[in-house]
Parts: C-alpha cells; structure tokens; sequence
C-alpha cells in the first residue's frame, strides 16, 4: 500500500518529542530545568491539521513542563508524558477517539519509537532517524526533527486527503483562527 493510500486514512497524527518537535538535543538551565526548542513552522502545520479536523497527540518518555506548555499552546489533544510503553499509550488513544491503527501516522526518530511506527497505518521517520527506524518507516521527510519536519508529513496528509486547499485558504480570511488585540 502507497504512502498516499496511507495518509488518506489518518484522522490521528501522534508525535514523539525529543528527535521529532525538537533537535533531540537537551539544554539544561541553572536550576536544571530542562529547555527545548520547538519550530515555528511545525505549530502552523499542527494548527493547519485541527483546522482540518484532525486530532493531535503527543506521546514521549520524558516529562517535561515546556511539552506541556507547547502542547497547551498548540491545542494539541492528547499529551502522554513519561510513556514507558508508547503502545499502551496509543491504544488508550484508540480507545478514547474510537479509532484503528489504520487511522493514525506516528512519527518518531529513534528505537524507542520502533514498537509504535510497526502498528501505525502510516510511519514517519525525521530526516535525521536512526537507520532502523527509517527502515520501518513509510515515509521519511526531507526535513529534520526540530526543523520543520511535522509540517512536512501534515502537509503531505492533507494533501493526500484533499483538504490542504481549504487549510490555505483558512488563512488568507480576514481575522484568522483568533482576533489580534
């Protein structure tokens, strides 16, 4: 089955963190709180997909309180931190939004992400993923994690699904998703 065939059937797109919405790299401040860098482009793209319909999650083995102000800021819909067991997670997922593996994309960057990808109706692997998990994955974007790469695969579903004519044009309105102050 195409990627495009895939992509047709999400209606749940589920990220790692660190690797996939950041660099994967750790920066810790002087009280040891942990900081991460999140592209601007890859909020929009997870705007463009609840414009479109589409529910977001995020599932990640660190618990970070800057992923849940992220996640919170980007009305994303489902956040499971400290996930040991990232399958455990999505099928609580699945089971909340009464969905089927065919219906979600994964996308993820190192072995810890393996089990997931293996399950998802469509795998994404970064640009810049383990081999292994490249391997496993039904699409690999052109971008990198931290650097636009979740804008990509939102892009390439909505495409896929038609919709990605209406999201631009959602844009061009007047006013936007929220008035400016």
């Amino acid at each position: 089955m195409d990627t495009e065939v895939r992509a047709r059937r999400v209606k749940l797109l589920v990220f790692d963190v660190d690797g996939v919405l950041t660099s994967g790299q750790l920066l810790f401040g002087p009280d040891g709180e942990a900081m991460k860098v999140f592209h601007a482009q890859d909020g929009l793209g997870l705007n463009a997909a609840h414009r479109a319909g589409l529910k977001t999650a995020l599932i990640t083995g660190r618990e970070s309180e800057m992923v849940r102000r992220r996640g919170a800021e980007l009305s994303i819909t489902d956040i499971c931190q400290g996930a040991q067991d990232k399958i455990a997670h999505l099928e609580r997922l699945l089971a909340k939004h009464n969905l089927t593996y065919d219906e979600v994309a994964y996308t993820g960057d190192d072995l810890n992400d393996l089990a997931v990808m293996e399950q998802a109706g469509l795998a994404c692997a970064v640009a810049n993923a383990a081999p292994e998990v490249k391997a496993a994955a039904h699409y690999v974007t052109g971008r990198s994690g931290g650097a636009g790469a979740v804008r990509e695969i939102v892009e390439l579903i909505l495409k896929a699904q038609g919709k990605w004519p209406a999201v631009v044009e959602s844009f061009r309105r007047p006013g936007g998703d929220r008035p400016c102050q």
